[in-house]
């Protein structure tokens, strides 16, 4: 049975970073396999309701509580504040996906501290400030769960101009290896996403024309191709697949 198919609340799945971009294809990808859909921005946005009305209108189950949530993931007393209020009213997730991210890129010698600080603070705190309040909530629901964490290319292999960045992404990467390996016993699977250069507002003209030439299917991925493996990794079907770390990039080497 998918969970389009019961008549029982549908499993919550919380986005982050879905106000636009990959967040948002895979929260509306998400939606439309019918899951309830927890949205979360880092502001009440306009960006943020669209992106909500766009899961709403996805169809699913009829029993989903789509909703949204607004916090800095950066700031842990916030999210934690938020995440247990929204656990207290509607239940522990079935899954996360940690998109949640920000670039601020530059060469490592002449890169402003408040930089480094601010894309680890966002991309690999953020993890932790999202997924450690939630996992004993996960825990104790005493069925199959799922994390999913986005990561990059760039986490993989590094990438020029991008220390601070490469750095948060690989971390998130080492994270998610090493929280499947806790997590295992429990059936919930931690999974890692690494998207190559994907045609989001974070891809920059520049970018792509120095990126392509590297890349051997000659273009850029959509967000929906990442929403894609995503939802498969959501899916019961997944169930066997644990601690690894797929890249979605075009064969990028």
């Amino acid at each position: 049975m998918t969970a389009s198919q019961s008549s029982l609340p549908a499993a919550s799945v919380l986005v982050t970073g879905a106000s636009r971009g990959i967040g948002r294809a895979t929260a509306v990808a998400l939606a439309r396999e019918g899951y309830e859909v927890v949205v979360h921005g880092s502001c009440d946005s306009p960006a943020l309701r669209e992106t909500l009305e766009a899961v709403r209108a996805a169809g699913g189950s009829p029993a989903a509580r789509h909703r949204r949530l607004a916090f800095d993931v950066a700031d842990r007393e916030a999210a934690r504040r938020a995440l247990e209020d929204d656990v207290g009213r509607f239940g522990a997730y079935y899954g996360i996906v940690c998109n949640a991210g920000i670039a601020l890129d530059g060469t490592f010698a002449a890169m402003p501290g408040d930089d480094w600080d601010r894309v680890i603070n966002t991309d690999l705190n953020g993890f932790f400030n999202v997924v450690q309040p939630m996992v004993m909530p996960m825990v104790r629901r005493r069925k199959p769960g799922r994390i999913v964490v986005v990561s990059s290319v760039s986490g993989v292999m590094g990438n020029r101009g991008q220390v601070n960045y490469s750095a948060a992404k690989a971390g998130l990467i080492g994270a998610a290896k090493a929280l499947a390996v806790e997590l295992a016993s429990r059936g919930i699977t931690v999974n890692a996403v690494a998207p190559g250069l994907i045609d989001t507002g974070m891809v920059t003209e520049e970018v792509k024309a120095r990126a392509l030439p590297a890349i051997p299917m000659r273009r850029t991925g959509t967000p929906g191709e990442v929403a894609a493996l995503i939802v498969f990794l959501m899916k019961p079907e997944a169930g066997y697949i644990t601690r690894q770390v797929i890249q979605v990039n075009g064969g990028l080497a």
